[in-house]
């Protein structure tokens, strides 16, 4: 049976803060990861990854490896990480396109790994002339931030989608508002005195999640397995499983094992794993003049097209208590954010407190082992090995 193989070219091999430490297909985007995305799409199971090369010892619950192996067999699928499918099965395809263009291509005969290397590689380039193209609904990402712009639409579908094939309970009992529908699938808990908003759209609380009292989910949100919503208001985000969440979030994203339990504003954010937002962090998603935001990036600072964007935090950032983060803002994998005022509108990973010195790679895995025991993970040779990488693999953002 033929696989399916994640591609990240160089446009996504350059989307910081998160290309660091993880590859794209392992981001979230709508109510699933990329990857989960494309497995439900494709029916079928993806064989690896193709990335940069300091991430060849990422490996992360049931994520596929870094492809190691010489060739890619013939049949096999290879997709670009970047494109975002509808969760609708595509059937058996030979070429898929999303929004014209090449988002998956089956390779005709074995190919070589190392023409993926540089990720120079285009799909359209692979395509064979007799196949016939498959439309599909869906998005791309030509940067971060477009995670955020298409958030809206891709969790309207998701959570009715989603939520049409699980077991759910009546909601007798709970106070729901609005006309969209709302999924508590077995096993969830939420408490009285929580409010579920599906006024502007429809609302999915996955098995084993909870959502406390006096907790305001508003719709479209979806809250993934074994994650908790602690109190406070959230509108239109996707909460990762195992993240703890409480006070007000806006139109944000949470791979997963995240840690906001505090009081404090998040909007327009993307939290990658493992961040922990000491309490009473606050994201700024709105500039004082209205205007478009702009974001710092590897080729410098870009227009992002949003009038509404807070912070992309990598995996393992962490900010101190009372931390305000400014509009646009991007904080690198296991930068530790000290600071009394508004923050730099970048810090570089592994950056400790409010001026330039680097985390101790040993001290930072020492409290990274820590922090992922309290959620029953543990960090072995090859998550100490990946860390080591992303910590040699680091950058600096330009004075």
């Amino acid at each position: 049976m033929s696989q399916f193989f994640l591609y990240d070219d160089d446009c996504a091999r350059r989307f910081e803060p998160f290309a660091l430490a993880r590859p794209v297909g392992e981001l979230r985007a709508g109510a699933l990861l990329i990857r989960e995305r494309w497995q439900r799409a494709l029916g079928l199971t993806c064989g690896g990854f193709m990335g940069a090369a300091h991430l060849a010892h990422f490996a992360e619950f049931e994520a596929p490896p870094f492809v190691v192996h010489h060739t890619l067999p013939a049949g096999s699928i290879v997709v670009n990480a970047r494109a975002l499918p509808s969760l609708t099965p595509v059937g058996a395809a030979d070429l898929v396109e999303i929004g014209g263009r090449v988002a998956a291509v089956r390779l005709v005969e074995e190919t070589r790994v190392t023409l993926f290397a540089d990720g120079r590689m285009s799909l359209e380039d692979l395509a064979s002339n007799g196949w016939e193209r498959t439309m599909k609904d869906g998005h791309w990402l030509d940067a971060p931030w477009d995670l955020l712009r298409h958030l809206g639409d891709m969790l309207a579908g998701d959570v009715l989608t989603l939520g049409a094939e699980r077991r759910c309970v009546a909601l007798t009992g709970l106070t729901v508002l609005g006309t969209h529908p709302v999924f508590v699938e077995e096993g969830a808990v939420v408490e009285p005195f929580a409010v579920l908003d599906a006024t502007a759209g429809p609302i999915l609380v996955s098995q084993g999640a909870s959502v406390a009292a006096f907790t305001r989910l508003v719709g479209p949100t979806y809250v993934a397995p074994s994650a908790q919503v602690l109190g406070g208001k959230v509108v239109g985000s996707s909460i990762g499983e195992h993240c703890r969440v409480h006070g007000e979030v806006s139109t944000s994203i949470f791979v997963g094992h995240a840690n906001k339990g505090h009081d404090g504003f998040v909007g327009h954010s993307v939290l990658g794993r493992w961040v922990n937002l000491g309490a009473a962090t606050v994201t700024s998603n709105l500039k004082n003049t209205y205007g478009e935001v702009q974001l710092w990036t590897p080729q410098g600072v870009r227009p992002t097209g949003l009038q509404f964007l807070g912070t992309l935090f990598g995996d393992h950032a962490k900010t101190a208590i009372g931390t305000r983060l400014t509009t646009g803002a991007v904080i690198g994998v296991g930068a530790n954010v000290v600071g009394s005022g508004l923050t730099p509108k970048v810090v570089a990973p592994f950056l400790w407190g409010d001026g330039d010195a680097v985390y101790d790679i040993e001290r930072f895995m020492s409290v990274a082992e820590r922090v992922m025991s309290r959620r029953g993970v543990s960090l072995d040779v090859e998550g100490r090995r990946h860390l080591a990488r992303v910590f040699a693999a680091r950058w600096t953002p330009p004075a």
